[in-house]
């Protein structure tokens, strides 16, 4: 499957496919020969970690596009075979008694997930931090330190991971020592590295710079307007150059770009603050049953991934990969109740990859077909979204937790008989003189 991605991106559409790569290698060029560090020397569009990997796959070679595009896809091929031994691991690595027996559904879920979103699963920087954040929830519970350190690694890579921090934090049991520590240690280390290079007074640069954008052509918000453009010349697809991105122009939709630019913090600010309260709801059940702290965080996940979706005035394909991990990670611990989402998710994937390479000029032309399968798609993600709020307001069911009751409820039974029914167990006789001694029924 990774090497079908990979002949897409490199031999058969490169430019449409992995178009971004030859922007990453351009940018490792300037860098390399001419001393000029995105993020370090100038302002840039990404946390500065994201020169990590970028710099890595410069080994194939900053001169040729083909070169190091190829360096870049084995390298994400290693991290999706980490991400996938997790995923077969999982009972071992996660530490709970969620399940005991090992599963391949969460792997092959994974994998299909890949295929089916195509090749921007494998050519954008998303594509990096998606399996660490797969290795991440698995750890989340018997590791919650290790998850905090992963989460707050990727978000200096892509910010998008730091938001499932909020969820960790409340499904741990020590969240001050356990999540906030780890995630302080490595921003500092980050941030020490950073002013040693020089870069302190771009270090922020990544939160002003999306500033700039307008409402993107695939963003959920714009979907009115996507409509709208079909009948009407008002609104117009319009290319913004400096960040080389299609975008929605004409009566409301800068409007609605300023709206959705503020509306997602408060989104994911809400996002938070349910988890909390339903963290509060199950306050008695977290600690005793594994399998509920587990589909918290896992869930809690989820639900953070779609608001940031949901929510964003840009609405690039790769976004979906956020989408991933919490799917993959909940079918490889057995959680129940995660196959509708696994399934929505899985559509979502293949929907992108229809929009995005194979019907994107299609879109921007305005053809109808194309831009429905657009607007469908985000239909989709909205009913995700709704989905997982209520799959969370759902009173997790453990097996273990409910034999516990069951177990305790016989106990009580067993005190409460007759000392002669005891005794007796299960001889009818015993039972009937045990009645017979306590008199008539109207007295009993």
């Amino acid at each position: 499957m990774h090497g079908w991605l990979m002949l897409l991106g490199v031999v058969l559409i490169p430019g449409r496919a992995f178009w971004d790569l030859d922007l990453y290698r351009w940018w490792m060029w300037q860098g390399l020969h001419q001393g000029v560090w995105q993020g370090i020397d100038v302002a840039w569009v990404y946390p500065p970690g994201a020169l990590l990997p970028m710099l890595v796959a410069a080994l194939g070679g900053t001169v040729g596009t083909a070169g190091y595009a190829t360096a870049w896809s084995l390298g994400i091929t290693a991290l999706d075979a980490v991400a996938l031994f997790a995923l077969l691991h999982t009972p071992a690595w996660a530490g709970t008694r969620t399940t005991r027996h090992r599963t391949t559904a969460g792997a092959w879920w994974w994998l299909a997930f890949l295929a089916l979103l195509g090749p921007v699963a494998m050519g954008r920087l998303d594509a990096a931090v998606a399996p660490v954040v797969v290795v991440a929830l698995v750890l989340g519970l018997r590791h919650p330190w290790l998850s905090s350190a992963l989460l707050t690694a990727a978000a200096w890579i892509k910010v998008a991971p730091g938001a499932l921090l909020a969820p960790l934090f409340l499904a741990a049991r020590r969240p001050w020592r356990d999540v906030v520590a780890p995630a302080a240690a490595v921003s500092v280390a980050v941030v020490a590295i950073v002013a040693a290079l020089g870069g302190l007074p771009y270090l922020t640069s990544f939160l002003t710079e999306q500033d700039q954008r307008g409402l993107q052509l695939e963003a959920v918000g714009a979907t009115p307007w996507l409509i709208t453009s079909l009948w009407s010349d008002q609104v117009l697809v319009h290319l913004n150059e400096p960040l080389v991105t299609w975008e929605l122009i004409g009566p409301g939709t800068q409007l609605a770009a300023d709206t959705l630019g503020g509306l997602f913090f408060l989104a994911l600010a809400a996002a938070s603050v349910f988890l909390w309260w339903r963290r509060h709801e199950l306050d008695g059940r977290l600690w005793r049953s594994p399998r509920v702290g587990a589909e918290l965080l896992v869930r809690g996940a989820m639900l953070m991934s779609v608001v940031l979706i949901a929510f964003n005035k840009v609405g690039s394909p790769q976004y979906i990969g956020w989408l991933a991990p919490p799917v993959a990670v909940a079918l490889a611990l057995k959680l129940p109740h995660w196959r509708t989402t696994a399934l929505l998710v899985a559509g979502i994937a293949g929907a992108t990859q229809v929009v995005f390479p194979w019907g994107y000029d299609g879109i921007i032309a305005g053809h109808p077909a194309n831009t429905l399968v657009l607007v469908a798609r985000n239909v989709a993600l909205v009913v995700l979204l709704v989905h997982t709020v209520l799959e969370l307001l759902r009173q997790p069911d453990d097996p273990a937790e409910a034999a516990d009751a069951d177990a305790t409820n016989a106990s009580s039974a067993e005190r409460d008989v007759p000392s002669s029914i005891a005794v007796a167990g299960n001889d009818s006789s015993a039972v009937q003189a045990a009645d017979a001694s306590s008199g008539p029924a109207s007295a009993r």
